[in-house]
């Protein structure tokens, strides 16, 4: 049995890579690309649904399938509006949810980062952390959530600091063992990777995958 796969993001980094992954596997043989722009991306499984995210629910009958796939986010380099950041990063991804779950999409998988938590003190990790327990509260069938650390791969619009902070992880991605392990740098490939994996088994709950479980997904 083949499936069908909705992907929104997919012009951002684990977006592309999750893309490439569910093209050249034959479990999907459907996907649905959902961005604000066209990629220039083409294969015979892709179709390109180019949206107004602020009217999502005028293509609701579209977004159904067996996997609900949400890489959306943001930076503060690109959003440095605290108000346009928290739609894109909370808003959307939650309406997705809503969404998928009225359509009766078996699986919504989401990507969050390490160390969400709604009562966190930095904005950034707050908004992931609500993000993550309004989502839960929506009672989807099955649900993934992905905490990455630090994302490596490549990437051209990379900012200064988000540079400095790959080079940093790597010298001490070593040192971070034991309980620490969860915060090395992981590559979006095996993010996506790991989401696909995931996407094949047939569990029903909440599932959280911290960086170090990503890397060890099978």
């Amino acid at each position: 049995m083949a499936y069908k796969a909705v992907v929104v993001g997919a012009s951002g980094l684990i977006g592309r890579k999750l893309l490439n992954i569910l093209w050249h596997w034959p479990e999907y043989d459907e996907i649905i690309s959902i961005g604000r722009k066209k990629i220039n991306l083409k294969n015979k499984k892709l179709t390109q649904l180019i949206v107004d995210f602020d009217h999502l629910d005028s293509y609701a009958e579209q977004i159904n399938g067996h996997a609900l796939f949400c890489c959306l986010g943001t930076t503060r380099d690109k959003t440095p509006d605290p108000t346009a950041y928290r739609v894109i990063d909370h808003d959307y991804p939650v309406k997705l949810a809503e969404i998928a779950h009225k359509n009766g999409v078996s699986q919504y998988h989401f990507v969050s980062s390490i160390g969400a938590n709604a009562a966190s003190s930095s904005f950034y990790l707050k908004t992931k952390g609500e993000t993550e327990d309004d989502i839960k509260s929506i009672g989807l069938n099955c649900l993934h959530i992905y905490q990455p650390s630090v994302l490596t791969g490549h990437r051209n619009d990379r900012g200064l600091l988000e540079q400095f902070t790959i080079k940093f992880m790597w010298l001490i991605n070593p040192l971070l063992i034991g309980p620490l392990k969860k915060y090395q740098s992981v590559p979006a490939y095996s993010v996506a990777m790991a989401m696909f994996k995931q996407s094949l088994k047939n569990k029903e709950g909440i599932f959280i995958h911290p960086s170090d479980k990503i890397k060890k997904s099978k």
